[in-house]
């Protein structure tokens, strides 16, 4: 296709969406999904549409964000391949049980959580020095995470960022490591789901596709440069606004549909 060929006009909503959501969510490690599918509901999008676009261009956001931790040296590798592992196991089993079983009343519960690890942190932050320390209970947090991402439809920032801080990890290593082994998690979950419908890139997942690699690598930037307690405040209230947010969403109809989209 030619550059002039290309519908401008029709992807550049969609394009500042996903700048938005990938420089937030490579800054602080979460809020690209919950940010993406909100974004386009309140466009109009149903929400199938809406979590299939997010979760399309998701998949190569996800390695430009990590890539541009990579480049930042914000990753802690030895930490990065015991998330990475058992977050891959952990899609995979959340794939099954979303096609086999019902898991509603795991994302209220997880959301529930999640606004408590986000008011510990807003808490914690001012208090309490940042120095490495060594993380526990790694696997069972990527397997968890993993799970949640595949079978919830997200939740791997959230909760394996959030837990990472709430542990006592350097902010800029948190957020890099979870970024750069979300990645594998996000390509295993979508070679599943390609698998079993196919991949459609629409005008929501293209253009929010070039809008995230654009502000991938400003986000890692951002992390690298943000202080550390000012990145956790923020990183805790994003966790909180965008659980509460989500919350509310499982309690309400969404907004009218735009078919087009």
């Amino acid at each position: 296709m030619e550059f002039s060929a290309i519908p401008w006009a029709e992807l550049a909503p969609f394009i500042l969406i996903g700048l938005f959501a990938q420089t937030i969510d490579s800054a602080l490690g979460l809020g690209f999904g919950v940010l993406s599918n909100s974004l386009l509901v309140l466009l109009g999008a149903p929400p199938v549409a809406a979590s299939s676009a997010t979760r399309t261009a998701e998949s190569f956001t996800s390695g430009a964000a990590g890539l541009a931790h990579i480049l930042q040296r914000n990753v802690d590798w030895p930490l990065f391949a015991r998330l990475a592992v058992p977050g891959v196991i952990g899609g995979v089993a959340g794939i099954w049980v979303l096609y086999f079983l019902k898991s509603d009343i795991l994302r209220p519960v997880l959301l529930v959580y999640l606004i408590a690890v986000g008011a510990y942190l807003l808490w914690r932050a001012p208090r309490r020095p940042f120095a490495f320390r060594r993380i526990r209970l790694v696997a069972p947090l990527g397997f968890l995470g993993g799970f949640l991402d595949s079978s919830g439809g997200g939740g791997w920032g959230p909760l394996v960022t959030g837990n990472l801080l709430a542990q006592g990890m350097t902010p800029r290593m948190a957020v890099g490591t979870a970024n750069a082994a979300e990645f594998f998690v996000t390509v295993t979950v979508l070679t599943a789901f390609v698998g079993i419908h196919g991949l459609q890139f629409t005008n929501a997942a293209t253009g929010i596709l070039i809008g995230g690699l654009l502000a991938a690598p400003f986000g890692a930037w951002l992390t690298r440069r943000t202080p550390p307690k000012l990145l956790l405040q923020l990183v805790g209230i994003l966790l909180v606004a965008t659980s509460i947010w989500s919350l509310a969403s499982l309690m309400f109809d969404p907004l009218p549909v735009f078919p087009r989209i």
